[in-house]
C-alpha cells in the first residue's frame, strides 16, 4: 500500500482557493508527502469573495485556527445574514438569516402558523420573527449560545473579511507545516503520453516540477483542467444573464453585521463592511447595460469615499464538465464560476477540499473515486445555481428588459418543481447535496411573493394558540436583541485589527 500512497503534491495558483487547499492538505497530510504551491506575484486575483456563509467557521476550526486572531489578521466583522432590497420588487426588502425563523414549538413548521396569521393581519412581516434579523437590524452581535430553549440559541454567524489577506495568513500556515512556495509563471506542462495525466510544469525560469496529484487554483485561465485537459465548460448564462461586475473598495462605513444585496435596473449591487474598508461591486449584465453605465450606478451609491479605482471582472457562469479530470482537481475559479449573490465562492473552495480528503486518491486514480467526486461536486454547485436562479426567476419586477428575462425566463424544472410545490402547499423540497436550509428557500420564497396559496392540513388537527406565541416569540426577540454589544463594541472588545 505504501507503493501506492502519493508523495508529491503540486498546486497550481496561489489567492484564496491556493492557500485554502495547502493549509488543508498540511494539516491532514503530515508526513511523507510534500506539498509545493507554485504561484506568481505577478498575476492578480479577483479577491471579490469577502463574504462568506457559517461553514467557514468549521473550516477555520478544522485547522485549529483561533477565531479572534483570524479575524484581526484579515480585518473580518461578522456576518449573520443577507439583506436583499428591490429584488422582489422596487421599494420592498428582505432577509435571509443564517439559523432558523423562531425556534420549534410544534408539529406545524412556524411558517404555516405566520402566513394564517399574516393573512388575518394579525403577523407583520417573516423578518420580525427571526432572531438573527432582530439583532442585525440594530447592528448587534454576540455569538450565538448552546441553551436550545433560548432564542439567542437560534442564529448562526459567518464572516466578512478580506480575501487578500485571508490568503496571507493562510500562506503562513501551510509555510509553517511544510507547504514549499514557489515563484514563478507556467511557459508549458508535461503529459504522459500513454494516459495523458499532467507528469510536470515548467516555468518560465527554465524550472520544472513533478507531482503526482495536481490541484488548478489557476482562476478562470484553468491551466491544467482546460487549457491542457480540454475538460470542457457548461455555461449558464441562459440561467444567470450576468456577465461582469464593478468592484471597488470605500472607506470604512456603519458596521452592519450582514451583507447587503441592493438590485439595480440590469444587476446589483454589494455592500460588504470590513473594519478597515468597505467592500463595493455593481455585478450587471452586459446585453443591457453599458459598461459605462454600470460604472457610474455604483460610483453614485457608495457609502464613502473610494480608496482605489474600480476594477472590471468579466466573467462565464457556469461549471467544467469536469472537476477532477485524470490526476487533476479542478479547486475554486478553475472549476466555474457563480456570482457572490449568496456568498458560495469560498464555500465552494471548502467544499472542494471536503471531498479531496473524503476520497483522497492514491497513484492508481481509481474512476470510481474520480466518478463519485464529480458527481457530488455537480449537484452541489447545480443546487446552489438552482438557488440563485430562484432570486431572479421570482421577481416581480418589469421596469427593465434584464427583469422581465428574468421573470419569463425557462428554468430547470427540478427548481420550477420546487417553486410550484411551494406555491401550493408551503412546503420547500430540498435536493440531495444541498447547501441552503429551509430557512435559506424559504427567504426567499417569502420575500420575493411566492406566498403559499394554503397552510399545512395538519394546522386544523392542532391546539395551538399560534398568533399569540408568535406574538410573543417577536418580543423575546427583540428583548434579547437589545441587551446584546453593537457588532463595533464586540470587535473592539474581542478581536479589533491593528491598522
Amino acid at each position: 500500500m505504501q507503493e501506492k500512497a502519493i508523495k508529491q503534491i503540486l498546486i497550481l495558483g496561489g489567492g484564496t482557493a491556493g492557500w485554502m487547499t495547502a493549509a488543508a492538505l498540511a494539516n491532514a497530510l503530515q508526513k511523507n508527502c510534500q506539498i509545493t504551491l507554485i504561484e506568481s506575484e505577478q498575476i492578480g486575483t479577483v479577491g471579490v469573495g469577502e463574504a462568506t456563509i457559517p461553514p467557514i467557521r468549521t473550516f477555520n476550526q478544522s485547522l485549529g485556527i483561533n477565531e479572534a486572531e483570524f479575524v484581526k489578521a484579515t480585518q473580518g466583522t461578522f456576518k449573520l445574514g443577507i439583506e436583499f432590497i428591490n429584488w422582489g420588487k422596487q421599494q420592498h426588502c428582505y432577509f435571509h438569516p443564517f439559523g432558523s425563523y423562531g425556534r420549534a414549538f410544534d408539529t406545524v413548521n412556524l411558517h404555516h402558523y405566520w402566513l394564517d396569521a399574516f393573512k388575518q393581519g394579525k403577523a407583520s412581516r417573516l423578518d420580525d420573527y427571526c432572531m438573527a434579523w432582530a439583532a442585525a437590524k440594530n447592528n448587534k452581535f454576540a455569538p450565538p449560545i448552546n441553551d436550545a430553549r433560548n432564542v439567542l440559541s437560534t442564529y448562526e454567524y459567518a464572516y466578512h473579511f478580506d480575501a487578500g489577506l485571508y490568503a496571507q495568513f493562510l500562506r503562513q500556515y501551510a509555510q509553517q507545516r511544510g507547504v514549499k512556495r514557489i515563484e514563478g509563471k507556467v511557459e508549458s506542462v508535461k503529459q504522459n503520453p500513454a494516459n495523458e495525466h499532467i507528469q510536470a510544469v515548467t516555468l518560465t525560469n527554465g524550472q520544472s516540477y513533478n507531482a503526482e496529484l495536481f490541484i488548478d487554483c489557476s482562476g478562470f485561465r484553468g491551466i491544467l483542467i482546460e487549457q491542457t485537459l480540454k475538460t470542457g465548460y457548461q455555461n449558464w448564462q441562459h440561467w444567470l444573464p450576468c456577465d461582469s461586475a464593478w468592484a471597488v473598495p470605500s472607506e470604512s462605513a456603519e458596521l452592519t453585521p450582514y451583507t447587503k444585496s441592493t438590485a439595480h435596473t440590469a444587476g446589483w449591487q454589494w455592500r460588504i463592511p470590513l473594519q478597515h474598508r468597505t467592500g463595493n461591486g455593481h455585478v450587471f449584465c452586459s446585453q443591457y447595460m453599458a459598461e459605462q453605465q454600470a460604472q457610474d450606478i455604483l460610483m453614485d451609491n457608495l457609502p464613502g469615499q473610494t480608496l482605489a479605482e474600480p476594477r472590471l471582472l468579466k466573467f462565464t457562469t457556469g461549471r467544467r464538465n469536469l472537476f477532477w479530470n485524470k490526476n487533476v482537481i479542478a479547486i475554486g475559479l478553475s472549476s466555474g464560476f457563480l456570482e457572490p449573490l449568496e456568498s458560495t465562492s469560498i464555500h465552494l473552495i471548502q467544499a472542494g477540499i471536503a471531498k479531496l480528503l473524503a476520497l483522497f486518491p492514491d497513484k492508481d486514480f481509481a474512476q470510481p473515486v474520480i466518478d463519485e467526486y464529480n458527481r457530488i461536486a455537480i449537484a452541489e454547485i447545480e443546487n446552489i445555481r438552482d438557488f440563485l436562479i430562484l432570486h431572479y426567476k421570482l421577481t416581480e419586477r418589469d421596469d427593465s428588459e434584464l427583469w422581465r428575462y428574468c421573470k419569463n425566463m425557462q428554468i430547470p424544472q427540478s427548481l420550477q418543481y420546487k417553486i410550484d410545490h411551494f406555491k401550493n402547499y408551503g412546503r420547500i423540497i430540498k435536493g440531495e447535496m444541498d447547501l441552503f436550509a429551509h430557512a435559506s428557500w424559504l427567504a426567499v420564497h417569502i420575500g420575493q411573493g411566492n406566498l403559499p396559496q394554503q397552510t399545512d392540513p395538519l394546522m386544523q388537527y392542532r391546539q395551538v394558540n399560534h398568533v399569540e406565541w408568535l406574538e410573543k416569540l417577536k418580543l423575546a426577540m427583540d428583548s434579547a436583541a437589545a441587551k446584546l454589544p453593537s457588532q463595533q463594541s464586540f470587535i473592539d472588545r474581542n478581536c479589533r485589527a491593528n491598522y
